[in-house]
């Protein structure tokens, strides 16, 4: 019995081993049952499926209308008129007649340089010019006069009275006279010329508004030596105003000539002012991608000054137009 319970155990023990392998390899089976694999491909409660950004069309604008309404930019406000005033001649300044904010007419005296040595060119001039005026008055009278003997030389000539010698004598005074008489016109043109360039000169020594305006600045002081083209004042217009500022080109297609926009600063947060679009640049700065647009006031607020820096936006009542504009756009 001993014997063969032995051999027995022998014979089985190769099947043991075999069995006890075989829930291991199955726990390492790369291919999960069909629960399990169920219960994986589950979505946790918690989350969220996003799906994947639109691809816009080819030729199809990523921006939305709505961000193209919702532009805003700002920009300086200026005026139409605006200009430096410089020295038109060398001098020392002799008086100031205007200050910084003061209203000023086309042509109103805003300085004076010291002109006392042009007056007197001026002064000396007009009375020489005078001189030659009455030395030219009375050459042509004499010559008049010279005229009349030439006629009666000639007469007495053609008679046989007069003789030769003496009818050359009368036609060679009348040729020196009126050889006088051109020659003190000639100086009485030439000292015209001369007046006309001291009192230029002297024009010049008055520094006057180019046109109705407000003083902006002014770099100037009493006894001051200042230079051909040295800048003194600047005048700027108050109306009417203008608004400049850029967009980038991914929306000008909504700022069109005509479009409303609307104007505002924190300086003044009452203030509403409305704009509309004058001008639009033809052309895209390659620099900063961008156009220049410029805008009018019809009716700026008094609060409103040149220089001041205001924000910019489309109005609400533009979102029409500018809705076309960017089907427009999208067209093309």
């Amino acid at each position: 019995m001993r014997m063969v319970s032995f051999s027995t155990a022998r014979m089985y023990w190769p099947v043991a081993v075999v069995m006890a392998f075989v829930p291991w390899s199955v726990g390492c089976d790369s291919h999960p049952p069909a629960q399990a694999a169920t219960v994986r491909s589950q979505p946790h409660p918690a989350a969220t499926v996003t799906s994947p950004p639109a691809v816009p069309a080819p030729g199809q604008s990523t921006h939305s209308e709505e961000d193209s309404t919702q532009f805003k930019t700002s920009g300086p406000l200026v005026a139409e008129h605006q200009a430096d005033v410089a020295a038109q001649s060398d001098g020392r300044v002799a008086s100031i007649a205007v200050e910084i904010g003061d209203r000023v007419k086309r042509g109103q005296l805003l300085a004076s340089l010291d002109d006392r040595a042009l007056r007197a060119a001026v002064d000396s001039q007009t009375s020489h010019l005078a001189s030659l005026g009455a030395q030219v008055r009375e050459w042509e009278a004499e010559q008049k006069m010279d005229d009349a003997d030439l006629r009666r030389a000639d007469q007495l000539r053609s008679e046989k009275i007069m003789s030769e010698e003496s009818w050359e004598h009368v036609k060679y005074k009348l040729d020196e006279v009126i050889a006088e008489v051109a020659r003190y016109r000639a100086d009485e043109t030439a000292t015209e010329s001369e007046l006309r360039a001291a009192k230029l000169q002297l024009e010049q020594c008055q520094i006057v508004a180019p046109f109705a305006g407000v003083v902006g600045r002014q770099s100037l002081r009493l006894a001051q030596e200042v230079k051909k083209g040295d800048v003194l004042f600047w005048i700027t217009a108050e109306a009417p105003l203008r608004i400049l500022f850029t967009v980038p080109e991914s929306a000008m297609a909504a700022f069109a000539v005509g479009a409303p926009l609307h104007l505002s600063t924190p300086d003044y947060p009452q203030l509403s002012q409305s704009a509309r679009i004058l001008r639009v640049s033809p052309v895209v700065d390659p620099a900063s991608d961008s156009i220049q647009v410029i805008g009018a006031i019809p009716h700026p607020s008094p609060l409103l000054k040149p220089g001041m820096s205001m924000q910019v936006a489309l109005a609400s009542q533009g979102a029409g137009p500018v809705k076309n504009a960017l089907q427009e756009r999208n067209r093309k």
